[in-house]
């Protein structure tokens, strides 16, 4: 269980990310990740990194039950950890020196929007969903992420909700590449990536700074704003409150579809 990183094809790596059951990844997790990540991006052998997960769903985004049980001993550790290591982890993958694809399955909660939103590409198998039930949750964030997926109102409406889209509905969009079956979702991940790695590195390389350098959206500082409402529904005991009644911990052992 955690983090780790193989290399399947010439000038691809696979990074996989499989905290179990449903991939709700704890503190020390997502820096973990964005330290992957950021280790394939920086081998020069290396084209295009594929990020994909275990077990029954790409990500559930934080473990909230982490969360809990350090602020029932009176501290906001968990809480800032988790804001800190997602932020380097989505940045991690925004920033990282070549093209990422997305391989998504099952659902693609919370932080998993940050991640896939961050991502060059996106393939997802056909039992993908997508959605922030962060309201649900007591939280906030990742809308920055979930804009680059889907359009302005369509994002709000799904954020305001906690409803999820699925693969088909984000590939009308034009924001998931390929859907297929689940047991071909990681061959026509790598089928992309190796369209991809053919390039030539160097090049690669300029066009992920030059395409990030366009971008209209700052999203690591998006993000860190976004974060600064979370912390202050924390804070003012919001949070708390929302999680007790909707029972958030317990959605981390399997996410529904609304």
């Amino acid at each position: 269980m955690g983090v780790s990183t193989s290399a399947p094809d010439q000038g691809v790596a696979v990074v996989t990310a499989d905290f179990s059951p449903v991939n709700a990844l704890p503190v020390q997790g997502w820096y973990d990740l964005a330290d992957a990540v950021r280790a394939a991006g920086r081998d020069p052998a290396v084209r295009c990194v594929v990020l994909a997960a275990g077990g029954r769903g790409f990500n559930a985004g934080v473990d909230i039950k982490e969360m809990q049980r350090d602020t029932a001993a009176g501290g906001h550790g968990a809480l800032i950890g988790a804001n800190r290591g997602c932020a380097e982890a989505f940045a991690a993958v925004y920033e990282c020196e070549v093209p990422v694809v997305a391989a998504v399955h099952g659902f693609c909660l919370g932080g998993g929007i940050g991640l896939v939103g961050n991502a060059d590409a996106i393939v997802a198998a056909d039992d993908a969903v997508f959605g922030l039930p962060e309201l649900d949750r007591g939280a906030l964030g990742a809308a920055t992420h979930l804009a680059r997926l889907v359009p302005q109102h369509l994002m709000r409406t799904l954020y305001y909700t906690s409803r999820t889209a699925t693969a088909d509905e984000l590939h009308a969009h034009g924001s998931v590449w390929r859907v297929v079956p689940r047991a071909e979702l990681l061959g026509a991940a790598l089928e992309l990536a190796r369209e991809i790695a053919r390039k030539d590195g160097s090049l690669l390389r300029l066009a992920k700074a030059a395409i990030n350098g366009i971008d209209p959206v700052d999203v690591r500082r998006s993000y860190r704003f976004e974060q600064g409402f979370t912390f202050e529904a924390n804070l003012s005991g919001v949070a708390d409150r929302v999680r007790d009644t909707f029972g958030g911990a317990g959605h981390t052992e399997g996410p529904d579809r609304p």
